[in-house]
């Protein structure tokens, strides 16, 4: 687990991330990186630097961008896609799949628009970790990286 504090001056408000890592490898073939509505750069993840992008099967969120690091590679998008009900949520960021492990990021807070805009400071009032967020987001990641697993040993 790792929170990041995202102040970006392109960002309209700062923003406290929660980044959850399940770091077990992962019977994939290279990066697979979801992340929604990426308007703008982010300050805990790669998706800008990866260089291919991936068509979306049925399922997928509609903000959703797919990229990797590899040209020609399959994914098991339809697998994928059937474990993401946590994005329907809309506070989900980033989901990221590398042979290592599993990545959920989550919008944690914004910044007070009043504190931020008289005094420029990131203040997220009582925005704390919920307990059973994070149970949640460790659970949705560890299914997701066994159903790939799963899949790929029945594949072989």
């Amino acid at each position: 687990l790792r929170t990041i504090v995202d102040t970006l001056a392109t960002r309209k408000l700062p923003t406290r991330w929660l980044s959850v890592s399940i770091t077990e490898p992962v019977a994939v073939p290279g990066i697979f990186d979801m992340m929604m509505r990426p308007n703008s750069a982010t300050t805990f993840s790669n998706f800008d630097h990866l260089p291919h992008t991936l068509p979306k099967v049925l399922g997928f969120p509609a903000d959703a961008v797919l990229k990797t690091d590899r040209r020609g590679v399959a994914f098991p998008q339809d697998l994928i896609a059937a474990h993401i009900d946590i994005f329907a949520e809309g506070r989900a960021k980033e989901l990221l799949i590398t042979p290592n492990g599993v990545r959920i990021v989550w919008l944690l807070a914004e910044a007070e628009r009043a504190r931020y805009g008289v005094f420029r400071q990131a203040a997220f009032g009582d925005a704390g970790l919920d307990p059973a967020l994070i149970e949640r987001l460790l659970e949705a990641a560890s299914t997701l990286r066994q159903a790939i697993n799963r899949h790929e040993r029945q594949a072989a």
